[in-house]
């Protein structure tokens, strides 16, 4: 079932957007060789305590971070550790903010010192998917016209869309309906209308779109060990066209 929120029930996840926006702007300010996805982890849960938040992950099926630190060939849920970051890496932060019961959800990757053009180029073609997608994201619209928008620009540009891991509704849950693809044909899907919120999130490769999972039973691999971006918001629908909440 789609959960239709209020304008006051979308407001509320605003203003837990807004939090971890701001979270994802000092991170911004930290990735530097040398640091490790630990610490990063501990500024974030730090920092949304501060502002009378939660980390939603924490505890989630047994996760154990505020955060995932995903970096290089690591797509999505890969656990913070000691490992600094080296020049020339690439890492997505994914976290989700609990502010009095409402949640918002996005995902950043970021250049670490100096990266190679392939890199930076993925790191560019990521986030512009993201924006494809969102400018679909209007009433009248179907799921699939965000899910083709995606996968278009992305295979244009060299690269694949990973199919397993995809956006999701989202509001008091972190995961509701309706699902949202990054890939296959337009037209297809539920009709979006005014109150859905939902997070687009693509994440693209340089080889294969193919994953694995590690030991841990979280950390997803590429396959062939390419590299791996992902650019996350959660949007409201409008009558006015989509919302932002996440807007850094």
């Amino acid at each position: 079932m789609i959960i239709i929120k209020t304008k006051e029930q979308i407001e509320n996840m605003k203003k837990a957007g807004e939090i971890l926006a701001a979270c994802h702007r000092e991170i911004a300010k930290m990735i530097n060789p040398g640091i490790t996805t630990l610490e990063i982890d501990a500024f974030a849960e730090s920092f949304m305590k501060k502002h009378g938040a939660t980390p939603e992950q924490k505890g989630y099926n047994g996760y154990q971070f505020a955060t995932c630190g995903s970096p290089n060939d690591v797509i999505c849920h890969g656990f913070p550790n000691k490992t600094p970051l080296k020049d020339g890496d690439i890492v997505t932060i994914d976290m989700v903010v609990n502010l009095n019961g409402w949640l918002a959800d996005s995902a950043w990757s970021y250049a670490v010192g100096t990266v190679s053009e392939q890199a930076q180029k993925l790191l560019d073609v990521t986030k512009e998917s993201l924006y494809k997608g969102i400018e679909q994201a209007v009433v009248g619209n179907r799921i699939g016209d965000i899910s083709h928008a995606v996968q278009t620009y992305a295979e244009a540009e060299g690269f694949s869309v990973v199919r397993e891991f995809i956006g999701h509704g989202i509001g008091q849950e972190m995961h509701e309906q309706p699902q949202v693809p990054h890939y296959g044909p337009p037209h297809r899907g539920p009709r979006l209308k005014e109150g859905m919120v939902i997070t687009i999130e693509p994440m693209l490769n340089t080889g294969t779109y193919r994953s694995k999972i590690d030991a841990d039973g979280w950390t997803a691999r590429t396959l062939d060990g390419g590299l791996s971006a992902q650019y996350e918001h959660t949007l409201a629908i409008t009558a006015d066209g989509p919302i932002i909440l996440t807007q850094q």
